[in-house]
């Protein structure tokens, strides 16, 4: 009898043992597991808010940068200003696109300005002006001293629908002055900021 009770003691004890030891490995191994999926959540929900936080914060700086300074609508043609850069050399480059809307080719002849020193540049942005209301003053295209405009030329004409790039170079305002009107030809004036050049 002492025997029997002795193996079956010894049985139930080793069976405690054994389920004991398999509880608290389950336990062991279930409580790394999930301390480590929810470090490893954490990692992986905070990394990408960090990239969608970084993605909406690259989209409005590239829209801004995408969007122009000013666009003014005039005589069969639309011109956008996308940048107005002051640089060391003491001058502004002014910059962006002219649209040709009429039915026909445009040659910018208009734009050339009256200055008979100017009728050697043909269709040209030769008559643009920066105007600086507040300090009364107006900045003409700089010229070579040839009288040649430092400034784009439209050679050749525009077609109709057609899109191209133009510049043109000014003195450069005093540095306190950043708000000025840019005008051309007939077309309506067009109120631009001057940035800081690189």
């Amino acid at each position: 009898m002492k025997l029997r009770r002795t193996t079956k003691t010894r049985k139930a004890t080793t069976a405690v043992a054994i389920t004991t030891g398999l509880v608290l490995a389950v336990a062991g191994c279930g409580g790394g597991d999930g301390g480590d999926d929810s470090k490893s959540d954490k990692g992986s929900s905070s990394a990408p808010a960090g990239d969608s936080g970084d993605g909406k914060d690259e989209q409005p700086k590239e829209s801004a940068e995408d969007q122009p300074l000013a666009e003014s609508k005039g005589s069969g043609v639309t011109l956008v200003i996308d940048s107005a850069k002051r640089d060391e050399g003491g001058f502004v480059t002014v910059s962006g696109k002219v649209t040709n809307t009429s039915g026909g080719l445009w040659s910018g002849g208009q734009w050339r300005g009256d200055e008979r020193e100017l009728q050697g540049n043909g269709g040209s942005v030769a008559g643009a002006s920066l105007v600086d209301s507040k300090g009364r003053k107006k900045y003409l295209v700089l010229r070579d001293t040839s009288g040649r405009c430092l400034c784009t030329k439209f050679e050749g004409g525009v077609d109709s629908g057609e899109t191209v790039d133009w510049f043109a170079q000014f003195p450069s305002p005093p540095e306190g002055t950043t708000k000025v009107n840019f005008q051309v030809g007939a077309m309506p004036p067009a109120s631009i900021e001057i940035s800081e050049g690189e």
